[in-house]
């Protein structure tokens, strides 16, 4: 097993990958990493930005996210630090989290994505369902997606790339975008976490990848230390 120096995985070699660990289901993320090798760090400090390659925010009540992450100091870190090339991915509530806007008034998102974004576009809990969804770049089988009072992306900015839609349907509800990407951010309205398919979590670990190995970031990171030296 892989071990952790100063909170951090311990991973030569490897992208360090880190899980908002605020409020939602970080461990089921967590977990998925570890299916696929990687010895992920729960983030509970902003110092913690600085030792990792790649953040997945996870699916949980967005309004308590932003409004945590505002309380610890994390809002300024995390444009700064996704700015100079880390990977970030946004799971359901986590995507909203990350959006440039909502159509609702509330939280206020961090704009860390170019899209537009409904919150509990499906309905309520009990209106959850899972379905089939080919994602674009992905080899083998369509996906099974787990929608829980899922987002939709209502619009997207000209550097996001549409990687998965819910068709639409019958009823008259349209096609709408439920997985994008623009550079290495990720945003996904399901829950990749909550099925065995380890593809999506591979994936975003490639994106921390180019961000370990990317030597612009690294200039980047060292200045940023510099500034905000780790104290985890």
């Amino acid at each position: 097993m892989v071990g952790q120096v100063n909170g951090v995985a311990d991973t030569s070699g490897q992208p360090k990958i880190g899980v908002l660990a605020l409020q939602g289901d970080f461990a089921e993320h967590i977990h998925m990493l570890g299916e696929i090798g990687i010895c992920a760090v729960e983030v509970r400090k902003v110092e913690q930005l600085s030792e990792i390659d790649g953040l997945i925010i996870p699916g949980g009540e967005s309004t308590t996210i932003v409004k945590l992450l505002g309380m610890f100091g994390f809002i300024d870190e995390l444009h700064r630090h996704v700015d100079s090339g880390m990977a970030l991915w946004g799971t359901c509530a986590g995507m909203i989290v990350i959006a440039r806007d909502l159509a609702d008034p509330y939280p206020t998102p961090l704009n860390l994505i170019d899209i537009g974004v409904a919150r509990n576009y499906f309905g309520r809990q009990v209106d959850s369902f899972e379905a089939e969804l080919e994602i674009d770049g992905m080899d083998g089988a369509p996906m099974r997606a787990v929608f829980i009072r899922a987002p939709i992306v209502q619009d997207t900015g000209d550097d996001v790339e549409t990687l998965a839609v819910i068709p639409a349907t019958d009823d008259g509800r349209p096609e709408q975008a439920v997985a994008v990407k623009s550079g290495r951010v990720l945003a996904t309205s399901f829950h990749p976490e909550l099925t065995e398919d380890t593809r999506l979590h591979t994936l975003f670990v490639q994106l921390a990848e180019e961000a370990r190995t990317d030597a612009s970031r690294r200039a980047s990171l060292h200045h940023l230390t510099e500034e905000t030296p780790s104290t985890v």
